[in-house]
């Protein structure tokens, strides 16, 4: 389980479509759970200046390949009894992003991204969504996807300063969102008010 905060951005030093070594400050144990771009990964070795880890068959199919190069957000696995600041990310990536357009505003600037039409129900207004491990809220909802606002210190300790329309990006929905939807999916016509006022009585 994740928080969705970047601890640190690492460089990726070999990739050959299975084995992602990366060179990093952090060093982990074996077996240590990372999230590399907001793909939870185990680490299988270790080096002097980093640690390797291994990405499997679905994972490939799930993920941007392509962005397992040059530098990458990661974060270790949260400890029972941290504090949790962004919100609860497994590091199970729902589906791929593109980055429509990219708006810059007074203090910040708003990413819409571009989602498989089968996600958009679990992209709540004003709930969360990890974007390429980023614990980010989502401020609005259209029909193809939704669109998310980064203050400069977010875009200053992330990768997303450097990010591009047109790219990819993981996208990880909230999981309470796929919760629900799974739980209540037979009641067609229950609203998202409906819904708190059901999770407000436990």
């Amino acid at each position: 389980m994740f928080t969705g905060l970047i601890r640190e951005i690492a460089k990726v030093d070999r990739f050959d479509g299975t084995e992602l070594s990366i060179v990093a400050k952090h060093r982990p144990k074996l077996g240590d759970s990372i999230a590399v771009n907001g793909v939870c990964l185990s680490v299988t070795e270790l080096f002097s200046k980093g640690f390797t880890v291994e990405i499997g068959d679905e994972t490939k199919n799930m993920v941007a390949l392509e962005n397992f190069s040059g530098k990458v957000h990661i974060e270790p696995a949260m400890r029972l009894g941290e504090r949790i600041e962004g919100h609860l990310v497994q590091g199970h990536i729902d589906a791929i992003g593109t980055i429509e357009k990219i708006v810059p505003k007074t203090n910040a600037k708003e990413f819409y991204l571009k989602v498989p039409k089968d996600i958009i129900k679990f992209a709540v207004p004003k709930g969360s969504v990890a974007v390429d491990g980023v614990s980010l809220t989502i401020n609005g909802v259209y029909e193809s996807g939704f669109w998310v606002t980064l203050v400069p210190i977010t875009l200053e300790n992330t990768l997303f300063g450097e990010f591009f329309a047109g790219r990819r990006v993981n996208i990880e929905t909230d999981m309470f969102a796929r919760y629900l939807y799974h739980i209540f999916k037979e009641k067609s016509d229950l609203t998202w008010s409906e819904i708190d006022k059901i999770m407000a009585l436990y």
